[in-house]
């Protein structure tokens, strides 16, 4: 691995004044040198500015202003980024240490794909872990029926990225797998088994806040997919699949918001088109139909011995 190799990074900022510290400490703080950072900030008004301030020497951009969502600020990064690799970490998500020379060494290895991907540690608002994020061997086709990427530790090569084309507005939950879907079409994806990177779950993120938006962009992406003459011929034996998993996506983000019952049915109509899909989140099925008769309790407690379980490990 050759350090000559430039890197942008780029967060989009607004409102994390909480996180913003430590996501950008992250970046600056990498054993890999040859980095530019930028931030692309909303017109926060809780004292994010004063953050990026802070470290505003070290940035080879920032800004602060009004922006049309993250997908917009993202996108000004990205048209201003020189870096042959590239990549973006949200103002509540951080790198682990190490993170990008593990990145800029699987993309110079495999000259053939156009974005690299590790694991992701899921962390509370205090930073005690909640779970550990393993993916797979994935191709395209396990994008295209929503197997989905850890987007903090992603890391992509420039050029397939502006072939592919940056961020489409009309996503705001999805955006990251719909990007991914268009560079998967361009060049091949890599997993690469290493933690990367970190991401809080908390009240304000998008996850719980905003969790019903999720399968509606799934839905979306699936009728952008049999509308994309380059994804035709893929969609036309993987269709069954394909709207199975964003049920599943569907489910998935329900359950979390606490509609029982609308997960239960996401996940009973993804079952009958594609069972496989499904299957791995049986559990998840199971408890769906069930809370409502006061399983809530349980399932707090298994979520906490996992979380507790988690975090002995790490001390270890």
């Amino acid at each position: 691995m050759t350090e000559k190799t430039l890197v942008s990074i780029i967060t989009p900022s607004y409102n994390q004044a909480a996180f913003l510290e430590q996501t950008m400490k992250s970046v600056l703080d990498q054993d890999y040198a040859n980095i530019e950072y930028l931030v692309a900030d909303g017109g926060s008004t809780d004292g994010s500015v004063d953050i990026i301030k802070r470290y505003a020497k070290r940035l080879a951009w920032w800004v602060s202003e009004k922006d049309k969502g993250q997908a917009d600020a993202i996108n000004k990064g990205f048209a201003r980024a020189k870096g042959e690799f590239i990549a973006w970490v949200n103002s509540d998500d951080y790198y682990e240490p190490g993170a990008i020379s593990a990145a800029v060494a699987a993309l110079q290895a495999n000259p053939d794909v156009g974005l690299v991907f590790g694991d992701v540690r899921v962390v509370d608002r205090d930073g005690r872990i909640l779970n550990n994020l393993h993916y797979g061997d994935w191709t395209l086709a396990d994008l295209m029926t929503f197997h989905i990427i850890g987007q903090p530790a992603v890391f992509m090569r420039r050029s397939v990225l502006e072939k592919a084309g940056y961020l489409d507005l009309k996503y705001h939950f999805m955006l990251d797998h719909q990007l991914w879907l268009r560079m998967g079409i361009q060049a091949g994806i890599k997993y690469v088994p290493q933690l990367w990177a970190g991401a809080h779950y908390h009240e304000d993120c998008k996850n719980l806040s905003q969790a019903a938006e999720f399968g509606k962009d799934a839905y979306h992406i699936v009728e952008w997919m049999r509308a994309t003459p380059e994804f035709s011929e893929k969609v036309a034996w993987l269709l069954p699949n394909i709207q199975a998993g964003a049920e599943r996506i569907n489910a998935f983000y329900l359950l979390d918001a606490g509609d029982y019952r609308g997960s239960f049915r996401s996940y009973w109509r993804g079952f009958l088109l594609a069972p496989d899909i499904i299957l791995p989140e049986w559990y998840r099925m199971v408890y769906a139909c069930f809370a409502p008769l006061g399983l809530e309790k349980l399932r707090e407690r298994r979520i906490q011995a996992r979380a507790a379980r988690l975090n002995a490990a790490a001390k270890e």
